[in-house]
């Protein structure tokens, strides 16, 4: 299991508007990476980060205001860093420019990046990102790439490739809020790592890691908890959107003991029978929560309800109303 704990924190906030840069840049030098800032806005940088320890990874969480960070050509010889930078964006807008052209970014993608080349990373307005700080040399055992062809932005190129994103959104997201404690999902790293893999692997040329099962499986169940509603949810849907075959699909959820089949009717029935038991949900009619959950029909989400919890729905109910 990865270890998780808070390394770092600091904030702009409590500074004078003509000291938060030097204390900005200063932080970054110490914490994460040696660059330059120009603030944008009449009250100048107001910034806050958060940096976490996770396993050999570290993650950095930043939200701002509009401004811009810049790795000169001279800062990258005289505060060298040998690692690979994923940054995801949560909210704003930003541009991305490196020596070969621009990239622009909105909230949902992720650019990946080579902290050895010069870059400017530049925020409109505010904004927040969770960097993930991979390096070198474990990039290249989990991603098979000696070399990033130059820096890659995903979020939307294709049905896959958005379904990796929010998948690694929804890991990175947990990990920061939970920022240690006896909760952290099991491997943390090596699932953040196999994300990364999957995403990149594509325009490396690198192969597929050996966690890619593991990778996979929670891209999988990310997918299928975001659409439990939709009732046409299947193993084909969920497939079909990660660009691989329902058998495939089948192996990767076999470390479960589940098909996929079974995990959504499971996952479907645990959301029901919370609802269900809700105190502001007892006047909801028992066919409503059936069809809000995906399943055809009443009598069949009653079946299945019994067979799972021993009770029908109308038992389990009246039960937690008692």
């Amino acid at each position: 299991m990865s270890a998780l704990s808070v390394i770092s924190q600091a904030t702009t906030e409590h500074l004078e508007p003509a000291e938060r840069i030097h204390y900005w840049e200063d932080y970054n030098r110490r914490a994460l990476v040696g660059l330059s800032c120009t603030s944008y806005s009449e009250q100048g940088l107001l910034a806050r980060q958060t940096n976490i320890e996770l396993g050999a990874l570290r993650l950095a969480d930043i939200s701002g205001n509009s401004h811009a960070v810049e790795r000169t050509p001279q800062t990258v010889r005289s505060a060298p860093k040998d690692s690979v930078f994923a940054s995801l964006l949560l909210t704003g807008e930003a541009v991305f420019l490196h020596e070969n052209g621009c990239l622009a970014a909105t909230s949902g993608e992720l650019c990946v990046y080579d902290t050895r080349r010069p870059y400017l990373f530049g925020f409109s307005s505010s904004m927040r990102q969770i960097l993930v700080d991979v390096p070198r040399e474990l990039f290249t055992q989990a991603c098979g790439a000696h070399r990033l062809p130059g820096p890659m932005l995903f979020g939307r190129g294709t049905a896959r490739e958005g379904a990796l994103v929010a998948a690694l959104a929804a890991l990175l997201g947990e990990l920061t809020a939970l920022r240690g404690g006896p909760h952290v999902p099991a491997d943390a790293e090596g699932a953040v790592l196999g994300l990364l893999g999957q995403l990149t692997e594509g325009r490396t040329g690198g192969p597929t890691g050996p966690d890619a099962y593991r990778s996979q499986l929670i891209v999988a169940e990310d997918y299928i908890e975001r659409h439990l509603h939709d009732p046409r949810l299947g193993a084909a849907q969920v497939a079909g959107v990660m660009g691989i075959s329902a058998r495939h699909l089948g192996r990767i959820f076999a470390s479960t003991g589940r098909s996929p089949a079974r995990h959504i009717v499971e996952r479907r029935l645990v959301r029901a029978h919370r609802e269900l038991l809700a105190p502001e949900a007892r006047q909801t009619r028992i066919a409503d929560v059936a069809h809000r959950w995906g399943f055809s029909s009443q009598a069949h989400f009653t079946r299945l309800f019994h067979a799972r919890f021993g009770l029908t729905p109308s038992e389990a109910r009246a039960e937690a109303t008692r």
